[in-house]
């Protein structure tokens, strides 16, 4: 089956590495644009892109996901599946119909607690006592679709974000 995987911080890069281990067949990687940083504003990949290049998996870093452009590389690269992990912008209603088996979202949370962006971080912040992992299908809004399976995991004192 043809994946098409849209990540593009670390925590993604986990979903990613499991992937390409598996041999699953990762046709191509979405990702946002490169973005200065540190203190000299250097011009730096994001760790899905950089997890990409080392694996030679084509690249793409559409400025936006609306409009002909990307919907002439989602045709091109024509996937049955779309996996995302922490992109970080909302999928439009003719990338999420596209793939035959439609798009799977990995989301840092368990859903329906902490929907959007910085699940993880916020559930660390309210001392909340566990957090977890949900796996979903992908509908219109923000984390919003059937739920696939959820994991749990305890928060201990020690852990911070990383």
């Amino acid at each position: 089956m043809k994946i098409l995987f849209m990540g593009t911080p670390d925590f993604a890069v986990f979903t990613l590495r499991a992937l390409v281990e598996r041999g699953e067949n990762v046709v191509g990687v979405v990702t946002q644009t490169d973005k200065p940083r540190g203190r000299g504003y250097e011009l730096l990949p994001t760790p899905v892109k950089v997890y990409a290049q080392e694996h030679n998996i084509p690249v793409y870093q559409p400025k936006t996901l609306r409009g002909e452009e990307f919907a002439a590389q989602l045709a091109e690269i024509d996937p049955e599946l779309i996996i995302v992990v922490a992109y970080g912008k909302i999928l439009p209603v003719n990338v999420l119909e596209y793939p035959k088996h439609g798009c799977i979202n990995v989301h840092g949370s368990l859903l329906p607690a902490y929907r959007g962006a910085a699940p993880m971080q916020r559930a660390i912040m309210d001392g909340c006592a566990s957090t977890g992992i949900t796996t979903m299908y992908m509908a219109e809004g923000l984390d919003t679709g059937d739920m696939l399976l959820k994991r749990e995991l305890p928060i201990l004192d020690e852990d911070n974000f990383e």
